[in-house]
């Protein structure tokens, strides 16, 4: 997702309203409904099929260890006679030894099934974090599950444009656009819908959130799971929370790591107008931090000389593409990512102080041109995200309600709004028909209790998502690393987080009342390297 909820100081967002075609669906999703009925089939028929566990897909290049199977799914839930697909799941088995005691065994507690998030991310990966230290505890009592969901490769893969184009580069990246660009890129968002709705076709309609729900319910049965323990990042706490308002009483265990707003009036345009603010706080963030390692980078001893020295290599790269290649785009889309993960903030102002210092490769290396495979894989995502957000939820189908709203905003939050705005444009455009996003909410004794977790200051997914998730699951509790942004922190190097989440997933306790957690440690800065002499 690129989206959720915090507002600056200038005050709330005097947002249009949403205008949109076609019109949207009525919700099918009640016990009553086809897809109520599909859904129920479908998972009788997985739970008598089971998984058959085998060699995993070479072109995923997993090791031999994990194991890998399929689970058919209706390609639409109202008609489960009808046209079925396969989603690829990937296993690695508890090991039933205590990390700390390797002669005591135990107990295996069913599986833990994951989705990273995106939409549009693959989770096949996902049974590796049993190798990392910090998972060794839950990878003993617990199989790592992880799954491609539907549209993403190799499951039922979707496309909307050819891969080789889709990564063409350099390319601008204004904060005050022009006229003339913004024309140019409403056509370019509305000739991707096009290619969307021609390479999809009747199908392209079928993947969206609720369908992603009624996969993790049919998965669960495959899996042979009585109840569904579930951990989802990011768009993947979307996903649980509608499995959660679905399928309640299906539900053992549920983490939310880093929190979607479920709230039906922020999917998605409000809420990607909310991250796109929350971002520009983030990059505040970014440059504190390099400017209190100026002594090693040289990029500036405030934040506002560290934003001189970006638009200076932005200005050189719109001139002289780094590498033929790294243009001012590239330039932003590798600095966003290090909005993501703080992890990426030496390497980002190394290859930013290597390169204004005479030396492009680091940048180069960063932000480069993709491999053909890697274009695959990223059109592929890319594809994904648009298809599921586009059919989600009505977006204003104007686009002078787009340059409104994001002409004011990128007045306080330039560094993301208009790159956010290029991304999610073809929902403007979109052919196939709307969902209405359900609303979620459970009463007390109606979901079993769940463990929410947000970074405080995470712009991906900011943090009044979180809170708006733990007001609306009864029974739920939130647990806030303090002054802290990363984008995802379940199993990451915060024992404080760690040790909530362990006793959650491993005893069902969780804290009497919402709690906090310490921060992370920053970074430690890398010293750039110096330009190789003629």
């Amino acid at each position: 997702m690129r989206a959720a909820a915090l507002y600056s100081a200038a005050g709330s967002l005097l947002l249009t309203a949403l205008t949109t075609a076609p019109a949207p669906a009525a919700p099918a999703a009640g016990p009553g409904s086809a897809e109520a009925h599909g859904t129920a089939v479908a998972a009788r028929r997985a739970a008598a099929a089971g998984i058959d566990f085998g060699s995993c897909p070479k072109a995923e290049e997993l090791p031999g260890a994990m194991r890998c199977g399929t689970v058919s799914v209706p390609l639409d839930y109202a008609r489960p006679d009808g046209k079925r697909i396969e989603l690829t799941v990937s296993r690695v088995r508890a090991t039933h030894k205590d990390p700390a005691d390797a002669g005591r065994a135990v107990r295996g507690q069913g599986a833990l099934l994951y989705n990273p998030g995106g939409p549009g991310a693959s989770g096949l990966y996902f049974p590796l974090v049993g190798m990392v230290p910090e998972w060794k505890r839950l990878a003993a009592a617990y199989d790592l599950v992880g799954y491609a969901p539907r549209g993403v490769a190799p499951s039922a893969p979707l496309s909307c444009r050819d891969p080789g184009d889709f990564f063409k580069g350099p390319r601008p990246a204004p904060t005050r656009p022009s006229d003339a660009y913004k024309k140019r890129r409403a056509a370019e968002a509305e000739a991707y819908a096009r290619g969307c709705a021609e390479r999809g076709g009747d199908a392209l309609r079928h993947y969206h959130s609720l369908n992603n729900a009624r996969d993790l319910e049919v998965v669960r049965a495959a899996l042979g799971e009585r109840r569904l323990t579930f951990m989802g990042g990011s768009y993947g706490t979307y996903l649980g929370a509608l499995y959660a308002e679905l399928f309640p009483s299906h539900v053992r265990r549920m983490v939310f790591d880093a929190v979607v707003n479920p709230d039906p009036g922020q999917v998605w345009y409000r809420n990607n107008l909310d991250q796109s603010e929350a971002f520009e706080d983030r990059w505040d963030d970014f440059k504190e931090w390099i400017a209190e390692h100026d002594a090693v980078y040289g990029l500036g001893d405030t934040p506002r000389k560290v934003q001189d020295s970006y638009e200076e290599a932005s200005a050189r790269l719109a001139v002289r593409p780094a590498g033929g290649t790294v243009g001012p785009a590239q330039l932003q889309g590798a600095f966003l990512k290090a909005g993501y993960y703080d992890d990426y903030w030496p390497h980002r102002a190394e290859a930013l102080s290597a390169y204004l210092k005479g030396d492009p490769q680091p940048l180069v290396d960063q932000a480069g041109t993709r491999t053909a495979a890697g274009a695959v894989g990223a059109e592929n995502a890319n594809a994904v995200y648009t298809a599921v957000e586009c059919n989600d939820a009505p977006w204003p189908t104007d686009f002078e309600v787009w340059d409104r709203d994001n002409t004011r905003l990128a007045r306080r939050a330039p560094f993301e709004t208009w790159d956010n705005v290029w991304t999610n444009l073809p929902c403007a455009y979109w052919r196939a028909p709307r969902q209405r996003p359900l609303d979620v909410r459970t009463a007390p004794g109606e979901l079993p209790p769940t463990l929410v977790l947000a970074a405080e200051r995470d712009a991906a997914t900011p943090y009044e998502g979180a809170l708006e998730l733990r007001r609306r699951l009864a029974g739920s509790v939130l647990v806030t690393e303090r002054d802290a942004g990363t984008h995802g922190i379940a199993g990451g190097p915060n024992a404080c987080v760690n040790g909530h989440l362990e006793a959650y997933l491993l005893e069902g306790r969780l804290p009497a009342r919402d709690a906090s957690c310490a921060p992370r440690p920053e970074p430690e800065p890398r010293e750039a390297a110096a330009p190789e002499s003629d």
